[in-house]
């Protein structure tokens, strides 16, 4: 009788090493497959700009919440920590259809920032991209 008590006991500890092996491989599958936040490629990012987009004051109660995706973007170095959140948004810029919002944020970078784009009318964020003022506007041209 005590072999077979010994042998259920083997079991168990199998079957439960079985199991929480397959538990921890499940939690790293899920952790490589976590997506990061999404650079938009120009054309989708042209695409969410209006020939009027409208400066939005950064008191505005009706501005989307960005600060968990704020901190996907520090957890993924796109974003340096150093810059406090406080001083994290630049400007806010709001298409004349009141669809997408431009959530400008500073960087270590003069005139270099980071674009949030949100679609209002679904609540949620579309992506993130760059955009270098002096590149864009050309800024740095020499004027005589």
């Amino acid at each position: 009788m005590t072999a077979h008590v010994q042998h259920f006991h083997l079991y168990l500890f199998i079957m439960f090493f079985v199991t929480a092996s397959l538990c921890v491989l499940a939690i790293i599958i899920k952790m490589k497959n976590k997506k990061g936040p999404k650079l938009l490629e120009r054309e989708k990012y042209n695409s969410t700009l209006t020939e009027k987009m409208i400066e939005v004051k950064k008191t505005d109660s009706n501005i989307f919440n960005i600060w968990p995706y704020v901190s996907r973007l520090k957890s993924a170095k796109i974003l340096s920590k150093k810059i406090k959140d406080h001083d994290l948004i630049y400007k806010i810029y709001r298409d004349s259809s009141d669809k997408f919002e431009h959530i400008l944020l500073s960087t270590e970078d003069k005139n270099n920032f980071v674009t949030i784009i949100v679609n209002k009318k679904r609540k949620k964020t579309i992506g993130y991209s760059f955009l270098d003022s002096d590149e864009r506007y050309d800024l740095n041209k020499n004027i005589a």
